[in-house]
């Protein structure tokens, strides 16, 4: 799966990377800034922005699509998040290159990086910005999402405060009478990802300033498990990707500082937990189907459609 012209374009643009990650090391801290802005000559694909997390620094390869390749089952793992969004873009790739399979574990977006590091995965999906634990592997935007925080229906709650929801998930208000809205006075079950998700370190950055969950926050290993939790408790309060927050989902999404959780609040970026969802390859072994796949979730009209579903398209052609 890593030979031919493709496989060879790849390769070659990660050495540059790689390189340059490794000249900078050398400079001084002007120097290196000065380094950072460089961009490699374009070329005739698609040009993609990228962070190698070695070096927290943005660089803009060249991805070319091979005319041909044989046949190939890529391994995947990362995010439950974006699982639903995920196997409809696998079904739709499948229509149009025939000849790839994929194999994809829901273990978590922080979990399949480290996979995808240790070379159990030829790719991964995650929720969260590229971060330095991240060394050794290349990362591509590939639509926007939003983190809902949703509760249940019984609730009678329609907006929170960010602070006040930090304060949820921190064990400051442990009781609904705390917060104004809901039509409760019982105490709140707060239930969150647990630390193998992405969406676990983006609601720890974007919410709770860095902070570690309370004891008291239940945390399970999917979104589904969440919002199938929330559905069933009058009490609970929780966070989910937008495609685990749908009408069918059995649970009802909050504003937050009064922003709404949907396509159009997350496209303009206006809503407060909008994020990025990344493709994850490895810097050294780059697998060229699992690059292709990504080129195309990007880029196609009709991933975009996919996308749409579920999520919000960042670059597609229309």
């Amino acid at each position: 799966m890593e030979t031919g012209a493709f496989a060879v374009k790849v390769r070659r643009r990660c050495d540059r990377v790689r390189d340059e990650a490794q000249d900078s090391t050398d400079r001084r801290p002007g120097q290196q800034a000065r380094a950072a802005g460089l961009r490699p000559k374009k070329g005739i694909a698609l040009r993609l922005k990228i962070r190698t997390v070695a070096v927290a620094a943005a660089v803009t390869p060249v991805l070319a699509v091979p005319s041909a390749a044989a046949a190939a089952t890529v391994i995947g793992s990362g995010s439950s998040a974006e699982q639903p969004v995920l196997t409809a873009l696998f079904a739709g790739y499948a229509k149009v290159h025939r000849n790839v399979h994929f194999v994809y574990t829901a273990d978590g977006g922080n979990a399949g990086v480290k996979d995808v590091q240790q070379r159990r995965s030829q790719f991964a999906v995650n929720t969260r910005a590229p971060l330095p634990s991240d060394s050794g592997t290349v990362q591509y935007k590939l639509f926007l999402d939003g983190l809902c925080v949703a509760v249940n229906k019984a609730n009678s709650v329609s907006n929170v405060r960010l602070t006040r929801a930090a304060n949820i998930f921190l064990g400051v208000f442990t009781s609904w009478s705390q917060v104004s809205g809901s039509g409760l006075t019982t105490t709140i079950d707060p239930i969150g990802r647990n630390s193998a998700a992405g969406s676990y370190t983006f609601f720890q950055q974007a919410v709770l300033k860095g902070q570690t969950q309370a004891s008291n926050v239940e945390q399970l290993s999917s979104d589904g498990l969440v919002a199938t939790a929330i559905k069933h408790d009058k009490n609970a309060i929780g966070y989910v990707g937008l495609a685990h927050a749908g009408k069918s989902s059995g649970i009802k999404t909050v504003k937050l500082n009064g922003v709404a959780c949907n396509a159009t609040q997350i496209k303009s970026q206006k809503y407060p937990l909008t994020r990025f969802i990344w493709g994850v390859l490895s810097l050294k072994h780059p697998n060229s189907a699992a690059a292709q796949f990504f080129d195309w979730v990007r880029t196609s009209s009709a991933a975009g459609k996919i996308v749409a579903k579920s999520a919000v398209p960042a670059f597609n052609k229309k």
